[in-house]
């Protein structure tokens, strides 16, 4: 099957962890470069302290840039997830959600840097906002990117 984005969206939403916990893929765009992502403050999600679970608040970030890149790149590209960190900032109450962007030039010169058949491993500052527009959690990832044809 070939993904699309709205392929993507639908698998998503319906992934049963994505479920357990709440969240929701908002949008996907067409060109692979923006996605929307959401999770509301919920019975099923709340802590002991009645905030956001943590590990929730990271996974509704967690395999989006890899996704993205995978579908703007596609099939000739080894795209992983490599190392990451969390670092909360204030506790997560009621809807919580991340836009995730890339750029065109992003693509590009990862198309670029990978091109003689180099490993790319770029980072990624993501964060995670409430209600009001304040951070409840930054996230930095790093990203494994190489041309399948350059694998040892």
């Amino acid at each position: 099957m070939k993904w699309t984005p709205r392929r993507l969206k639908f698998a998503l939403n319906w992934y049963p962890p994505y479920l357990g916990a709440g969240v929701r893929v908002d949008r996907v765009s067409d060109d692979w470069l923006e996605l929307d992502v959401s999770m509301k403050l919920r019975w099923y999600n709340r802590n002991a302290v009645g905030t956001h679970f943590g590990g929730s608040i990271y996974a509704m970030v967690d395999p989006h840039l890899m996704l993205l890149l995978i579908g703007a790149l596609g099939d000739d590209y080894l795209v992983w997830d490599q190392a990451a960190s969390i670092r909360f900032r204030k506790p997560g109450k009621g809807r919580v959600q991340a836009k995730i962007r890339f750029s065109p030039d992003d693509f590009r010169q990862i198309r670029q840097l990978t091109a003689d058949g180099q490993t790319y491993r770029p980072e990624f500052d993501l964060k995670v906002l409430d209600e009001s527009g304040d951070v409840v959690a930054e996230v930095h990832k790093t990203l494994f990117i190489r041309r399948k044809d350059s694998a040892p």
